[in-house]
């Protein structure tokens, strides 16, 4: 049961966490012709691309790629409702709350986290990069991606040596939201 519950973590977190992605490079106006969009949409065109088609024209022309949000959601229920299932119904709060109460609230903790893992990988891979090769292509994508969310800890932190301790500071904060979210 163990091995069955760490695939499906694996798997949700590979397709949410792409969808996820999928929706912040739309949002950064990144190209999705480069990595790591290519593999984004490889793994969620099967769902994103139907959604797309169905949402109204509002919202496919908004700001925020919905289509790939909503994927991310659909894929987060889908996740607790095998791991419900797979538990044999045996998840806290649901006597208490009702499956349709908890079931969504798992779904969206799924979610959230797995955003917050997604974006500690990506801050990761970009000062690791950034040490070892930093003319790389991808290095451009990561930093149009991560940058938004490390300025606002550079304005507040000062460089310590001339080294830039933003990445770190990001990495302990999530590992934090993760604490307080699980």
């Amino acid at each position: 049961m163990q091995i069955l519950l760490f695939l499906l973590e694996v798997l949700g977190f590979l397709l949410a966490g792409a969808a996820l992605l999928r929706a912040w490079m739309n949002t950064r106006r990144l190209r999705m012709t480069q990595q790591p969009g290519l593999f984004a949409m490889a793994l969620t065109d099967w769902l994103v691309q139907p959604l797309r088609r169905s949402l109204p024209r509002g919202l496919v022309q908004s700001s925020l790629d919905w289509a790939s949000l909503l994927a991310a959601l659909f894929l987060g229920l889908l996740y607790s409702t095998l791991w419900h299932v797979l538990m044999g119904g045996q998840l806290p709060g649901v006597q208490s709350l009702g499956w349709l109460v908890t079931l969504p609230l798992l779904a969206l903790t799924f979610v959230l986290s797995t955003a917050m893992q997604g974006l500690m990988m990506l801050a990761l891979a970009y000062a690791v990069l950034s040490w070892v090769q930093p003319q790389a292509a991808l290095q451009g994508s990561l930093a149009s991606l991560v940058e938004p969310v490390l300025a606002p800890i550079r304005r507040r932190l000062p460089r310590l040596g001339g080294v830039d301790l933003s990445v770190l500071v990001l990495v302990v904060l999530l590992q934090i939201g993760l604490m307080l979210l699980r």
